[in-house]
């Protein structure tokens, strides 16, 4: 059984270096466009996150999966901080914390996915790419947290957080 892709990927989508730049609904401001339809990429990044996570290899099939790629490690690395978050407020929190925390983009040392993504060809394309991955940080953030968080009782879901367990490796690792 292969891997899910992202089904986003359009004729006429934008692209930063080799990554989609997929429209999402969103509060936050930044370069996406705006998504008018039901599912945007951070909701296909959550639904496909358990069922990928145990894919030991993922074909790249185009721009968008990329994006799907880059949200899937972000939804890991949120995972790790909600497991250690007891109610929903604290959650979102951290989330927000986590979103707008400096972080590497690529071709920046520490950026996990070097070995896939480009070096930005200049300036203006640095600067839209982290803007556009701290929008979808942040706004994948806030929807994990209304996934892992039961709105009756605030408590965590071992259905997600045991998804913790399962590490998404680093491409040559």
């Amino acid at each position: 059984m292969p891997a899910y892709h992202s089904s986003l990927m359009d004729s006429d989508t934008e692209l930063i270096g080799n990554m989609a730049l997929l429209p999402i609904r969103s509060q936050f401001k930044g370069p996406a466009p705006r998504e008018t339809k039901d599912i945007d990429t951070v909701d296909e990044a959550i639904y496909y996150f358990k069922a990928n996570v145990f894919f030991k290899n993922y074909e790249v099939n185009n721009e968008a999966d990329r994006t799907l790629i880059y949200i899937s490690l972000y939804v890991s690395e949120c995972l790790k901080e909600l497991q250690k978050c007891n109610s929903k407020s604290q959650g979102e929190k951290e989330m927000y914390t986590l979103g707008i925390t400096n972080f590497p983009v690529p071709g920046e040392p520490g950026f996990p996915l070097n070995a896939i993504y480009p070096k930005p060809a200049n300036k203006q394309e640095d600067e839209v790419i982290k803007a556009y991955l701290q929008q979808l940080r942040q706004e994948t953030g806030l929807r994990l947290c209304k996934k892992v968080f039961n709105p009756q009782n605030d408590k965590r879901s071992k259905w997600w957080t045991c998804s913790v367990k399962r590490h998404l490796s680093r491409p040559g690792q």
